[in-house]
């Protein structure tokens, strides 16, 4: 990829992380300014974008969509274009969480495609490493007290019912000893929240770390195709959650699903793909 188009998109893929780590905060504080600054970084990302996929297409003499970078790179600008066109015509906003993260993620590893042949600096390659395990750290944190909070929630929610039932350890808990259903469900959506941002800001520098340490190969190890369908299953969850208002038991419920995903993305990334095979 030209030099140029690659500034291009990893610009536009830095304003699309700005629009998407805004947009989560406007939602989260569900303040009455809505996107002030998500929508024109979203909006002035998207144009970057379609100069670079502009600029390589007319360097290739062709549409730049050869490889799994350049597919992925169309495939986000694509999206972007969509929810600009959707925004335009109904200011739609709760539809930025589906599309936000999505654009997001595809941009960087679009951006990937035409790594550095070899780390120019070592404190480059050892902070991006830092930074990512950093974000997965937190996003994990994230998620652990929304799936603590799903448990407990559950717990609440089956104490309630049985309460004037005899016997049974459940009915014998008292009822301040546990917070109201309402209280847990906030607490399971802003922890999910949270969590979503670092882990997709997580999945946004891996992309570029990995493209680098590995070339195109990256795309096809295991550890990292795992990583990406928690990735996604998450997003299902945000998305459910914010924009078709799951609520109670069957939020609860896919927030420890979304747990075990992940659980099995520390297994991949640890070593023990090779014990689970056996």
């Amino acid at each position: 990829m030209p030099d140029l188009s690659l500034l291009w998109l990893r610009a536009a893929a830095l304003l699309y992380t700005v629009a998407f780590f805004h947009a989560v905060l406007v939602l989260l504080r569900r303040g009455e300014r809505q996107f002030a600054l998500a929508r024109p970084a979203f909006q002035t990302a998207a144009v970057l974008h379609f100069v670079a996929i502009v600029e390589r297409s007319a360097a290739l003499r062709q549409l730049a969509a050869n490889n799994f970078f350049e597919t992925a790179s169309l495939c986000a600008l694509i999206l972007a274009l969509v929810y600009l066109f959707i925004d335009w015509r109904y200011r739609f906003d709760g539809l930025c969480v589906f599309f936000f993260p999505l654009v997001t993620v595809l941009a960087w590893i679009g951006a990937a495609g035409a790594p550095a042949s070899a780390w120019e600096q070592q404190n480059l390659r050892g902070a991006l490493l830092a930074a990512h395990i950093f974000l997965v750290l937190v996003g994990i944190s994230g998620l652990l007290v929304s799936a603590t909070g799903a448990v407990f929630y559950l717990l609440q929610e089956r104490r309630l019912k049985r309460r004037h039932a005899a016997g049974g350890w459940l009915a014998r808990i008292a009822p301040e000893r546990l917070p109201p259903l309402e209280t847990l469900d906030n607490l399971i959506t802003r922890a999910m929240n949270a969590g979503f941002v670092a882990l997709t800001l997580a999945v946004a520098v891996a992309s570029v770390w990995a493209s680098i340490e590995y070339g195109a190969r990256w795309i096809g190890k295991p550890a990292i195709l795992i990583s990406l369908v928690t990735w996604t299953f998450y997003l299902l969850m945000v998305v459910l959650r914010t924009w078709a208002g799951w609520r109670g038991r069957r939020a609860a419920m896919l927030s420890l699903a979304v747990l075990g995903f992940a659980a099995m993305t520390w297994a991949a990334h640890v070593g023990l793909r090779p014990l689970l095979e056996q």
